[in-house]
């Protein structure tokens, strides 16, 4: 089978068993140079028929405490306050723009990802009203 672009679910198919039946080409061999190629025409099909949608804000900030070993108390360094922390870890009060700037270049999480609505909403705040 010929690299080509994929167009059908079946390419896709046949593009993913021809990877795994390169999977241990030898390094700097042409196979390794095809399995690298179907990579990335797979990753082209995928990106335009199967797009990951980006993660919640709020559960892109808890993995990364995760990752990191932080609690909500060590998100003090980005969010100025205790309750302000406990209100957006718990969807009641959206990130400010000094937040995501903070978290962003604290924790290393894309601002793209921060300024999204996070999927559940937010709560009524007695500041909002």
């Amino acid at each position: 089978m010929k690299p080509h672009i994929l167009q059908s679910k079946t390419d896709h198919s046949a593009a993913l068993d021809r990877v795994a039946s390169l999977m241990d080409a030898p390094v700097g061999s042409p196979e390794e140079a095809e399995l690298e190629l179907w990579a990335l025409l797979i990753e082209n099909y995928e990106s335009k028929h199967a797009p990951i949608p980006p993660p919640d804000p709020i559960e892109a900030i808890r993995f990364r405490m995760d990752q990191l070993g932080l609690s909500a108390s060590d998100l003090s360094a980005y969010i100025p306050s205790k309750s302000k922390i406990s209100e957006v870890l718990n969807r009641k009060r959206p990130l400010s723009l000094s937040m995501i700037r903070a978290l962003q270049s604290g924790l290393g999480i894309s601002a793209d990802i921060l300024v999204q609505e996070t999927q559940a909403g937010y709560g009524t705040l007695k500041d909002d009203i």
